[in-house]
């Protein structure tokens, strides 16, 4: 597989679960009394919608780079392992049901309340990792001017 056929591949799967995010979501907002469906039911709906076309924009940058295949392939899953990550996060959030907001205090996951080195630990990761295999693959592309 190489790195354009990777992006596709976690654009399409990224928009299915967005697809099938929002029929869960019309159900949570049908069993509500507020009409209102779990946060991060919609949270989860919005951001695969969302990342699955960020993927097709990872997939052009990696078109237009200049950059070796096995650099492209890296940077591109780097980035969309971690637009992976938060969905997974936003997943169990909207199955438990345990909070509207990740980053209220105390950090819990279910009845898990966890240290804050944990959820800030892992944002400054994810934040190196999209925003890092982004701008390797945006040079690869500057680079070609």
């Amino acid at each position: 597989m190489n790195a354009l056929q990777l992006c596709y591949l976690f654009a399409g799967s990224f928009f299915t679960v967005g697809l099938l995010c929002g029929i869960w979501k019309y159900f949570g907002i049908l069993n509500s009394k507020d009409a209102v469906a779990h946060e991060y039911i919609s949270i989860l709906h919005r951001a695969s919608l969302l990342y699955s076309f960020a993927c097709l924009l990872l997939a052009k940058f990696v078109e237009l780079s200049t950059l070796p295949e096995n650099i492209n392939f890296y940077a591109a899953f780097v980035s969309m392992g971690f637009f992976a990550f938060a969905q997974i996060v936003y997943l169990i959030h909207a199955i438990l049901k345990d909070t509207d907001n990740q980053f209220a205090k105390p950090y819990r996951l279910g009845n898990w309340l966890y240290p804050s080195f944990l959820i800030h630990g892992s944002m400054v990761l994810l934040i190196l990792g999209e925003l890092g295999g982004f701008l390797i693959l945006f040079w690869g592309f500057i680079s070609s001017l």
